[in-house]
């Protein structure tokens, strides 16, 4: 068994044969490329019971060889995963049930009878792959560069397949990162966590793909430093995966949730102030502005306009073939696993990043609501102060949504629930938004939980 790391990249067929001759490329490859015809046969019960357990059991055929693979539930963001694996070379083409035993076999499928595994899909690729190797400070990092393009087939339907894959052999998972923020920054690469196995279960059964992560963990002795990052995590992971299921289904509320979770990543960005200086952001925030600035306005035009919804999904592919997306994804992963932010700030702000959670959040809490007095005040004779207010609205709203439960405020779920479509009417234009921030603004001063905060 070991662990396999990675990062599987979206491209096109065009962008893989850019990428072989990108300077990167050629001056870290060891011995040129290898290229090899792939067939994998995935197995699972009727009632897909090892998808729902988040394994994988493929028999691939390289070559002349067959081989057995087990992967067990991993964790995946911005394309970054890691699982565990376990291979068997076997004689022939097929499965060998006597492998799956308890030192692989996951606890939770430990009653599952075996002998009903059965094939449920294919993969079949043609893989390119070279070994990339290069000295970073004073380690060694090996990375295997593979180029995979064919498709996933169940039954008479079937997906392409086009895509990067980067598995680290040797160093540090941050390499790994640093390549690929590097190709992207050259490259149309959109980083993509769904597996070739998850494509195979979407053509099977199309609501099989979750869009949904579990929701991030947080508790008031947690430090602000430990949230952001792991708040970040939650936002880049579920802003991924609504963009990649836009992308294969073109359902326009996909694409509404996809701008939310940008103007929330935006607005997280911006909220530690010195704890998170400005200047370690500086490019992610340039990339999610542009984006915001393209989608936003598109989103909410969609609410009105049926063709701005049809057109949509043209323009999103067309997205997909610049490099915006992906240099935020990635940068934004390689900046939450080195922690990049800490590097760059004054000792005020290392005190700030190290203040629990609980302390933080509500000092911050009184500080906005001090601020927000005067518009809401203001809002019945000149709502457009509303307007002004959005990206604090946009913070505000952030961490109610994921940490309210920290505060010991009077109603606050409603609290959060009464801003949040105050935030919402902020954004929709013409009077019909400005009539409906002046109602809005009303009801939010007389909540308790506000006057608490205004105290």
């Amino acid at each position: 068994m070991f662990n396999e790391i990675e990062i599987k990249l979206r491209a096109t067929p065009t962008t893989l044969e850019r990428l072989k001759q990108h300077a990167l490329i050629k001056k870290r490859s060891k011995d040129g490329w290898q290229r090899v015809a792939l067939f994998n046969q995935y197995f699972d019960t009727p009632e897909r019971a090892l998808a729902h357990s988040k394994v994988a059991l493929r028999l691939r055929k390289d070559g002349e060889q067959y081989i057995q693979t087990l992967k067990t539930r991993g964790q995946s963001v911005a394309g970054l995963s890691e699982r565990h694996e376990w291979d068997w070379y076997l004689d022939s083409a097929q499965l060998d049930i006597s492998k799956l035993d308890d030192s692989c076999w996951p606890a939770e499928l430990a009653e599952l009878n075996k002998a009903t595994l059965q094939p449920i899909f294919s993969t079949d690729f043609v893989r390119e792959k070279t070994e990339l190797a290069w000295g970073r400070g004073k380690q060694k990092v090996i990375i295997e560069a593979a180029l995979d393009q064919g498709s996933v087939v169940v039954g008479e339907h079937s997906e392409p397949i086009c895509e990067v894959e980067l598995e680290l052999r040797q160093g540090e998972p941050a390499a790994l990162l640093a390549l690929a923020c590097e190709l992207a920054a050259d490259l149309p690469l959109m980083p993509c966590d769904i597996s070739k196995a998850e494509r195979g279960y979407r053509l099977f059964d199309s609501a099989s793909y979750s869009l949904r992560l579990p929701q991030v963990s947080l508790s008031a002795e947690q430090t602000l430093d430990d949230s952001f990052a792991a708040l970040g995590w939650q936002l880049l992971g579920a802003s991924q995966r609504l963009a990649e299921q836009y992308r294969f289904n073109g359902h326009w509320k996909l694409l509404v949730e996809w701008v939310d979770l940008l103007l929330s990543l935006r607005a997280l960005l911006a909220s530690p102030g010195q704890a998170v200086p400005r200047s370690s952001t500086s490019a992610l925030r340039q990339h999610l502005d542009a984006l915001i600035a393209t989608w936003q306005p598109r989103s909410v035009e969609g609410y009105y306009e049926q063709a701005t919804r049809e057109a949509a999904p043209a323009q999103f592919a067309e997205e997909l073939e610049g490099t915006r997306w992906g240099q935020l994804s990635l940068g934004l992963a390689q900046l939450l696993l080195t922690r990049a932010w800490q590097a760059e700030r004054n000792a005020k702000g290392t005190k700030i990043g190290g203040v629990a959670l609980g302390n933080w959040l509500l000092h911050q809490l009184k500080d906005d609501a001090e601020a927000l007095s005067t518009p809401l005040a203001l809002a019945e004779q000149d709502p457009e102060r509303i307007r002004e207010q959005t990206p604090r609205l946009q913070r505000v709203c952030l961490w109610l949504e994921h940490a309210r439960g920290l505060l010991e405020l009077p109603e606050v779920d409603r609290f959060y629930g009464e801003l949040n479509k105050l935030r919402y009417f902020a954004y929709v234009p013409g009077s019909e938004g400005l009539e409906a921030c002046q109602h809005q603004a009303h009801t939010v001063r007389t909540l308790k939980a506000w006057r608490a905060l205004s105290r």
